[in-house]
């Protein structure tokens, strides 16, 4: 089965506003086994909104209209779907008594132009999830269906978990699941990590047991992707594990989490298990890992804070060294971490830094050339700082 996403709203072609929506329908959709071969976006104009909706329904079995379901006047997906439908519009009595509740139990005077989003196209089913004052749609064309859900992602997650993609699957037939785990990984290139997984992922095309992906995340390194399709979530479960284990052996290290783990989410939970606690030295990197550990530790019972301070009278891995060692004294932490930059960047290939980690009973220090204009060598120092600590803990 095949289905269609169109997202609505002029702001996004004008950059306004990022389309996460569709990334995450699209991943919703591959989930349950269900094709989604098209994603579009329109403005807010009748004509350009008609003839991108009716050219989904051509291609694809269903279609999901994302946006412009509100109460204002470019609001139109109603109208136009009313159109494709060959129905006139009709006010819902129950949709508009709940708006008016919505609006009474703020406190707040309802403005009229609100019953708008109470008008659907005649035939139409409303959805039962309505989280605010705009309803999700059920539009059945022929043999095909339009969803309208709004372009409010917590709204549209809600009627897509609740309905939709019941709808969908129980439309398709579908009873097998698609799983899928994501191995996270540092340190490795995208085209080394392909050279290095090639045979396997050759194997498993032949197969067709599982498909392997890359996604260089910046910042966030190299994703590899296992997706496995199978007749229970156990068997699917049980094909990604294995191959996450064989992987797992081919890279080793390089991989620092899973799923939707971070590089300081996962050095968190290694420092909270041996219950240490860590200070950073942050000459180079001005805040960003304190800004980066305090949002996942806002009461800073494990990262303790940081100093922010010129490079001492060493700019190389001993003198990240003394950085890190001075930041451990300074806060009275059992760690320090710090990276810094060399004082004479001429002197070093672009992008070097020198980073370390002072342990309790040991010291350990390396040195990187980290891509990038300087605020995002800067993220990357983040990182590489992390990646460090991390090897150390293990």
């Amino acid at each position: 089965m095949r289905c269609e996403v169109v997202a609505v709203g002029t702001e996004l072609l004008l950059g306004q506003i990022v389309d996460t929506n569709s990334s995450w329908i699209g991943e919703q959709l591959a989930l349950i086994g269900i094709d989604s071969l098209h994603q579009v976006k329109v403005g807010d104009n009748f004509g350009r909104m008609e003839a991108t909706i009716r050219q989904a329904l051509e291609r694809s079995d269903a279609v999901i209209c994302c946006g412009g379901l509100g109460p204002t006047q470019d609001d139109i997906t109603r109208e136009v779907i009313a159109k494709i439908m060959g129905v006139e519009m009709v006010r819902d009595d129950a949709i508009a008594a709940h708006i008016r509740n919505i609006f009474e139990g703020r406190g707040r005077p309802m403005p009229e132009n609100n019953l708008r989003q109470a008008d659907v196209p005649d035939g139409a089913n409303t959805i039962e999830q309505m989280p605010g004052t705009a309803p999700g749609l059920m539009c059945p064309v022929g043999d095909k269906m339009i969803y309208a859900v709004p372009g409010v992602p917590h709204e549209m997650r809600e009627m897509m978990e609740g309905t939709v993609l019941q709808d969908l699957r129980r439309r398709s037939g579908e009873t097998s699941v698609i799983h899928s785990r994501v191995i996270r990984t540092w340190g490795y290139g995208e085209s080394a990590l392909a050279e290095t997984l090639a045979d396997h992922v050759n194997t498993l095309d032949e197969s067709g047991h599982a498909t392997i992906a890359f996604q260089a995340s910046g910042i966030e390194g190299i994703k590899v992707r296992v997706t496995a399709k199978a007749e229970s979530h156990d068997a699917a479960e049980a094909i990604i594990a294995a191959e996450v284990e064989l992987i797992r052996k081919a890279i080793g290290d390089h991989i620092f989490g899973y799923d939707d783990e971070t590089m300081e989410s996962v050095v968190l939970d290694a420092l909270r298990d041996r219950r240490l606690t860590v200070a950073a030295g942050e000459s180079l990197t001005g805040g960003i890992l304190a800004s980066r550990i305090t949002a996942l530790d806002p009461a800073m019972k494990v990262f303790k804070g940081a100093v922010v301070s010129p490079v001492g009278d060493l700019d190389d891995e001993d003198g990240a060294v003394a950085a890190a060692r001075a930041a451990r004294d300074a806060i009275g932490t059992d760690i320090g971490i710090a990276v810094i930059g060399p004082r004479d960047p001429e002197a070093h290939p672009p992008g070097t830094v020198f980073a370390a980690v002072a342990l309790p009973d040991s010291d350990h220090a390396k040195t990187v050339a980290l891509p990038g204009v300087l605020s995002r060598m800067r993220s990357y120092a983040v990182i590489t700082l992390l990646d460090l600590l991390r090897k150390r803990l293990a």
